[in-house]
C-alpha cells in the first residue's frame, strides 16, 4: 500500500477500537471526497445533511467492517449512496446528476483522456459540469476520479460489472472534454481533483474491535 492508504487503513482500525482522534483521521481524510459524491446526487443543498446522516452510519457500523483503505472508500461510499436514494426517494425527486447526452452529440472533444481533461476544468464549476452527464457516466467518474475508487469497489458500489463502470468513466471524461470544449469560462482545471488510482494488490486485514461509543457530528 503506498503511504497515504497505510496511514488510512491504521486509523480506521484504531478508530475501530474506539480510538476518538483515529476517527477524526479517518473523517478528515474522507468527508471531502464522500461530500463532493454526494453533492453530485442530492445537490448543494442537501449534500451537508446527506453527508451527516451516512456519516452516522459509518460510525455506528465501523465495528462489523473489515478491510483496508481501498474497502473503506468503498464501503462509505455504498453507505453514502443509500442515504441519498432514501433522501430522494422521501423528497420523490429526481437524482441531481443526469443530463440528456444528445446535446453534445457532434462537438469535438477536446480530449479523450482523464488526464487532460482534468487539467483542463475549472475546479470551481468541475461539479456543475459532471451534473451534466448522464447519471451512470457521472457516478462512474466522481466515484473513480474523485473519490479514488479502483473499478471493482466502484462497481460494487453501483451494483455493476467493472468493466461496465470503466466503460461509463472513460465515455463520462470524454463528454467532460467535449463540455469543455464548447464552454470557455472552464478553463483552469479539475487539477485541483485527485487523479484516477490504479487497481492494486490489497492487503485486507482484520482486527477485534470493541463498539465505539456514539459519535457526534461535533466529534467529526
Amino acid at each position: 500500500m503506498l503511504g497515504d492508504d497505510a496511514e488510512l487503513t491504521a486509523a480506521v482500525l484504531a478508530a475501530q477500537d474506539g480510538d476518538e482522534t483515529a476517527f477524526r483521521t479517518v473523517y478528515r481524510t474522507v468527508h471531502p471526497r464522500l461530500l463532493g459524491y454526494v453533492r453530485t446526487l442530492v445537490g448543494d443543498l442537501d449534500a451537508e445533511d446527506v453527508t451527516s446522516e451516512a456519516w452516522l452510519q459509518i460510525a455506528r457500523d465501523l465495528e462489523r467492517f473489515t478491510g483496508d483503505a481501498d474497502r473503506f472508500r468503498g464501503w462509505a461510499a455504498r453507505i453514502a449512496r443509500n442515504r441519498a436514494l432514501d433522501h430522494i426517494r422521501m423528497r420523490g425527486r429526481r437524482p441531481a446528476i443526469g443530463g440528456d447526452e444528445t446535446e453534445l452529440t457532434g462537438k469535438a472533444a477536446a480530449s479523450d483522456t482523464a488526464g487532460e481533461a482534468m487539467e483542463a476544468l475549472a475546479t470551481g464549476r468541475a461539479f456543475s459540469l459532471i451534473a451534466r452527464l448522464p447519471q451512470d457516466q457521472a457516478e462512474a467518474v466522481v466515484l473513480r476520479v474523485v473519490v479514488g475508487l479502483d473499478a471493482k469497489s466502484a462497481a460494487e458500489t453501483l451494483g455493476k460489472r467493472p468493466g461496465a463502470v470503466r466503460t461509463a468513466a472513460h465515455r463520462g471524461l470524454k463528454r467532460l472534454a467535449e463540455l469543455l470544449g464548447s464552454d470557455p469560462e472552464s478553463v483552469g482545471g479539475l487539477d485541483a481533483l485527485p487523479s484516477q488510482r490504479e487497481p492494486r494488490a490489497r492487503a485486507v486485514t482484520s482486527a477485534g474491535v470493541t463498539h465505539p461509543r456514539a459519535r457526534t457530528q461535533k466529534d467529526m
